[in-house]
């Protein structure tokens, strides 16, 4: 039910939207420290319900934890204020840098703030880690229930940093952890496996509950784009509504799936102009989806921008709309909760994994890891806000990219 106003979910997710640097994982860390550790929105464990059942969907994970976060504390107004508020300020953004990049043919140069920025966002993410994989493990369960689910976070973090499949690794790990969690816990055979939750009989209280709406957009946006079409702001936005709806996994993903239509099916851009838009994704706040605000400008000018952008993020809208009223249906199943904490701990193995990986690659000089120690200490033992961890990170990059 919700409590809140559509207010203070605009302040919340329009604020991450303006900080929220380093990609999924630092965004889910934040919200995760803002609406749960300090606001006290909504349970831990719910939090990390939907932290599972949201990495099993298609569109930007912390895109779809924004809506839902609004969806829990301002119903449906709260939804849509949710996901519209993070995803602007990148939109915005994006489409100024575009405009810069046409019309002088060139990026800014942002590289010093980032080099503070990117390792105080591993220290937000380690926070978070640190509170969520604590709540994932089951402190209160029996000793045998721990340590199979520690395993199967191992095992994930250890599958996914190797290079396996995000989405197979936690089917994988939900699969498995269910039969290992009831088999542990002596499960009634066939009958406990047939009392899966149901849907109530009056479907007016739950519109969003047949999940037909999700596959007609998914299977007309596959259609429309069928065929190669002549570059229109139309084709501009079915494109986009294809990529958001089928899109799973990162960042590099993404690429994938603009390089081989945009550039080689299409001929929409040239491969440079694809790396300079991947490259405003990664430096810009927000979700990296907001690329293709960046895409929709350079092809498109303004309206192609907003069109873009609005086609690739709408499906996120619809799948959250359909999944936020059914996740807590499924945890009163024996079977299902078993399978959401095992989804949620291999959830907690794949942010590990982001983590071990992101630190490889930005904690390699001295001021990279003079500002990740600062940042962690300041996570960790003095609880300061993501917030302020993120800005004294951009603030202490500055100066020390001067002296590297």
């Amino acid at each position: 039910m919700a409590t809140g106003t559509v207010g203070e979910v605009v302040k919340l997710c329009g604020k991450l939207g303006i900080i929220g640097f380093g990609g999924p994982a630092s965004h889910i860390a934040m919200l995760e420290d803002e609406a749960v550790t300090r606001r006290k929105w909504l349970s831990r464990e719910h939090f990390l319900d939907l932290v599972g059942a949201t990495n099993l969907i298609p569109g930007p994970n912390s895109t779809e934890m924004m809506i839902h976060i609004g969806y829990q504390r301002a119903g449906w107004p709260g939804l849509l204020a949710a996901g519209i508020s993070f995803v602007l300020p990148a939109v915005l953004l994006s489409t100024l840098i575009a405009w810069i990049y046409v019309e002088f043919g060139a990026l800014p140069a942002v590289q010093p703030f980032l080099m503070g920025v990117k390792p105080a966002v591993l220290a937000v993410i380690l926070g978070a880690l640190w509170r969520l994989g604590q709540t994932a493990s089951k402190p209160k369960e029996a000793t045998q229930t721990r340590i199979a689910l520690g395993i199967i976070g191992i095992a994930v973090t250890v599958a996914v940093y190797l290079g396996a499949p995000v989405i197979w690794s936690l089917i994988a790990g939900g699969l498995l952890g269910m039969l290992a969690l009831r088999a542990m816990s002596g499960w009634s055979g066939a009958a406990a496996l047939l009392a899966l939750p149901t849907l109530p009989d009056n479907r007016s209280t739950l519109p969003w509950a047949d999940l037909s709406p999700a596959s007609a957009l998914k299977w007309a946006a596959l259609l429309a784009v069928a065929a190669a079409p002549a570059l229109t702001l139309g084709a501009l936005g079915l494109f986009f509504l294809k990529v958001g709806t089928v899109l799973y996994g990162s960042g590099y993903v993404l690429v994938a799936f603009l390089e081989g239509d945009l550039v080689y099916e299409y001929g929409w851009l040239t491969q440079q102009q694809l790396l300079d838009a991947i490259a405003i994704g990664q430096f810009t706040p927000g979700p990296v989806l907001s690329t293709a605000a960046f895409i929709g400008y350079v092809l498109y000018g303004v309206p192609g921008a907003f069109v873009s952008a609005a086609a690739i993020f709408a499906p996120s809208f619809v799948f959250v709309a359909i999944l936020n009223p059914i996740v807590p249906r499924l945890r009163r199943s024996p079977w299902m909760a078993a399978f959401l904490d095992a989804v949620n701990v291999s959830a907690v193995g794949l942010m590990a994994a982001v983590l071990v990986r992101l630190t490889g690659d930005i904690v390699t000089t001295w001021p990279a890891v003079v500002i990740a120690l600062l940042a962690a200490a300041a996570v960790l033992r003095w609880r300061v806000t993501s917030a302020w961890v993120v800005i004294g990170g951009a603030l202490l990059g500055w100066p020390l990219s001067l002296l590297t």
